[in-house]
């Protein structure tokens, strides 16, 4: 299957279906631009290299949100979420996504306290104003 955001092909797996799916949401409902996505980009977390399934970026370049993706028989559990939460560690988005395709929690963070959102949140589709000093 060819991987729009990452421009080449990917073998086609249960949890790839999954992050292609998200993907096409992210571009086709959200109208997220996908040159504002990095798909399996590597960061550092705690001295070891991971790689986060989608890290959405605002217009500003900062991460707006982390995304996990799990294959569709994978349950969601308190491990995926720890998985995303450490990958925003050094991230600092405000919104944490996991999904397994068809359960999708979606958080807020704000320093440690997390809420749990009904609704996917609206990407900031316009870069914030330069703050005068």
């Amino acid at each position: 299957m060819r991987d729009p955001v990452r421009r080449k092909q990917v073998a086609d797996t249960p949890e790839e279906r999954v992050r292609q799916a998200v993907l096409r949401m992210l571009t086709d409902v959200q109208q997220i631009p996908g040159a504002l996505m990095a798909v399996e980009k590597a960061i550092e977390v705690q001295g070891e290299i991971r790689r986060p399934d989608v890290v959405v970026h605002d217009r500003d370049g900062r991460a707006w949100m982390v995304i996990e993706c799990k294959a569709p028989n994978v349950a969601l559990s308190q491990r995926t979420l720890d998985q995303a939460a450490n990958y925003n560690r050094v991230l600092k988005a405000p919104y944490v996504f996991v999904t397994n395709g068809a359960i999708h929690f979606c958080a807020l963070v704000e320093g440690t306290d997390i809420t749990y959102l009904d609704d996917f949140p609206s990407w900031p589709s316009q870069p914030e104003p330069a703050s005068s000093l």
